[in-house]
């Protein structure tokens, strides 16, 4: 009988020890387990895409022309960050309904929204990249983020036949900032007549090449200066694992419209907060204010909180303070984690410099 207990107690400290390690295993390895399970197991080559979007179909955009009380003169042409995780294919359908409702819980009023008080936003959707080519340096990971430039160029071209005139503001974030970053070089840098519109391109959340900008679309050196170009990487003061393996990843691209490394070329920064391309840190005290506008409707101007956050390009990189805050905190699943975050620390910032920008450009204007 104590022989038969004994042998049942080891088959159970076995089975647990065997659970223990099991879990160990999922915990070190989960973000290699589930990275595997985005990969959709086929060359982009022999890839089928899915269906190109009509853009003279309003259901090809997630927002079109849309515009709140009181908004001023420009139109703005807005591109969305990832929102589609993957598996099976290297790009979305532009119809997937969780992508899409990521994108307008959490990217439109956060990262759109900044720019609602210059003019009308029209968002494009589009086959974009999943978010396993943001994990990896696959060739096959770059040749689908360079087949969703494609959808992002036919969309600007039918976005310019609704707004023949006038001023125009460009903004991005993630995979929407790269697409707009080459978008900039080679459609809107070649066109004088398009060079001469735009009040400024916002990229945001991505790297681009400082020695890559087309002649006539500068880095912004000051807040008020137009027809110039505002990006930024942005990672947390401290956080040197994340700054190493941000810029280790790095894509920029280059003259043939390929993805290539950035190896160890300057990346731009621009500093949301002054607007310009100083090193000098922009204290707490300069901050006009972040937000977690997630959820919020289209038209609702969220809470913001000011004096909070500090920045200073350094590197090729936005080092910024850490809210110590509730609604600034990490949340989400392991994919949504590695999107774009769900809140913006520089809202009020991107206000304040798109409206001072477009000052400045009707002014100009009303002068010449």
């Amino acid at each position: 009988m104590q022989s038969r207990l004994s042998f049942r107690q080891w088959v159970g400290y076995s089975g647990f020890g065997l659970i223990l390690l099991l879990t160990l295993a999922v915990a070190v390895w989960r973000g290699d387990i589930l990275r595997a399970a985005l990969d959709p197991q086929v060359p982009f080559q022999t890839y089928d895409p899915p269906p190109a979007p009509n853009y003279e179909s309003a259901a090809s955009w997630a927002m079109l022309d849309a515009r709140v009380e009181g908004a001023g003169p420009a139109a703005v042409f807005f591109v969305h960050s990832t929102t589609f995780d993957g598996g099976r294919d290297w790009n979305a359908p532009i119809g997937d309904a969780q992508a899409n409702a990521y994108l307008r819980r959490v990217v439109l009023p956060n990262y759109a929204a900044p720019f609602a008080r210059a003019g009308s936003v029209s968002a494009p959707h589009y086959r974009q990249a999943s978010l396993y080519t943001r994990l990896t340096l696959r060739d096959d990971a770059r040749e689908a983020r360079a087949f969703a430039y494609g959808d992002v160029e036919a969309a600007f071209e039918t976005w310019l036949q609704r707004h023949p005139e006038g001023p125009i503001v460009l903004a991005g974030v993630e995979q929407g900032a790269d697409l707009l970053d080459r978008l900039v070089r080679e459609r809107v840098a070649n066109d004088p007549a398009l060079r001469r519109r735009l009040v400024a391109a916002y990229l945001m959340d991505a790297i681009v090449a400082a020695d890559r900008l087309a002649p006539g679309t500068p880095a912004c050196a000051t807040r008020r200066q137009i027809h110039c170009i505002v990006a930024w990487s942005e990672v947390g003061e401290g956080d040197d694992g994340a700054a190493n393996r941000r810029m280790r990843r790095a894509l920029v691209w280059d003259d043939r419209g390929r993805l290539v490394e950035l190896n160890g070329r300057a990346a731009l920064c621009v500093n949301p907060i002054t607007g310009s391309t100083g090193q000098e840190d922009a204290s707490a005290r300069m901050h006009r204010g972040a937000t977690n506008a997630t959820g919020l409707e289209w038209g609702a101007r969220p809470a913001l909180i000011a004096r909070e956050v500090s920045a200073q390009c350094r590197d090729g990189l936005l080092r910024h303070s850490r809210p110590d805050l509730e609604s600034f905190r990490e949340r989400g699943n392991w994919s949504d984690r590695r999107k774009t975050r769900p809140y913006n620390l520089f809202y009020g910032d991107l206000e304040a410099d798109v409206a001072a920008r477009l000052t400045a450009y009707v002014q100009q204007a009303a002068a010449a």
